[in-house]
């Protein structure tokens, strides 16, 4: 239809700018496993992720070929894609990636996410439902509450090994937490010596 909108993000750029942006964007994706962007740039670049993935999974000679032509580093990125992501995914029926939003990078405040590959090393969700139970724990509380027992559902149905992965986690979380690794060191705050004033001029 002649003048309809489009269903997608245009993200301020034409058309070849646009696919060039989103390729950029995917091939860091699928070579980091977590990305931080714009939120509209991270939803856009979803929408392309879960295709290729969905291709890797069927494992034929055409996805290959379409997996080839999208990635700027194909021969770096398609023995990952065809190999690790194929098994890692194979139970899996969808919702291969999460977009987290978290507080604006940039000066202009615009809103910033962390697109991610979900089961992964780098997986966030997986890390803060162990945190979440490890501290519980330590407070001798054995019951998890319902949010944090749906994380720990979501986090370990389609993880291979997922509970044995989740356990070891938590371990690893208190062993850290008790030698006081990733707390920071921020000193002491002085009180204040006197109250200045500053007037406009």
């Amino acid at each position: 239809m002649a003048g309809g909108a489009a269903k997608y993000r245009h993200l301020s750029r034409k058309s070849s700018h646009r696919q060039a942006l989103l390729r950029n964007l995917v091939t860091s994706l699928f070579k980091h496993e977590s990305i931080t962007t714009t939120w509209a740039k991270a939803k856009e670049a979803q929408r392309l992720a879960e295709k290729l993935i969905t291709l890797g999974k069927k494992n034929t000679e055409m996805s290959r070929k379409t997996a080839l032509s999208t990635f700027y580093t194909p021969h770096e990125i398609l023995p990952k894609l065809f190999g690790p992501l194929r098994e890692r995914y194979a139970n899996r029926p969808g919702g291969y990636t999460r977009v987290l939003r978290v507080e604006p990078k940039k000066d202009d405040q615009a809103a910033s996410a962390i697109l991610e590959l979900v089961d992964g090393p780098k997986d966030m969700r997986f890390a803060l439902t162990a945190r979440a139970v490890a501290r519980r724990r330590e407070q001798g509380l054995e019951t998890l509450n319902e949010l944090t027992l749906m994380n720990v559902r979501k986090v370990t149905q389609f993880r291979k090994d997922g509970v044995e992965e989740l356990e070891k986690e938590i371990a690893r979380v208190s062993l850290n937490e008790e030698a006081g690794v990733g707390k920071s060191a921020r000193p002491t705050p002085t009180p204040m010596l006197r109250k200045r004033t500053f007037r406009g001029r």
